[in-house]
């Protein structure tokens, strides 16, 4: 039984690590722009004139 509540501190300690750096991310600004970078390759560059 105690084995249990040991695998239960460290399930909750790992969800508060993963819950944090999720918060720091978007504190961090990770997520502002995420329509942008998939797009760039299907905008053609601008041709040279000759």
């Amino acid at each position: 039984m105690s084995v249990i509540f040991i695998l239960i501190i460290i399930s909750m300690v790992v969800a508060g690590s993963f819950l944090a750096l999720f918060i720091w991310a978007n504190k961090s600004g990770q997520f502002d722009d995420t329509v942008t970078p998939s797009m760039r390759m299907l905008f053609e560059d601008k041709k040279k004139k000759k």
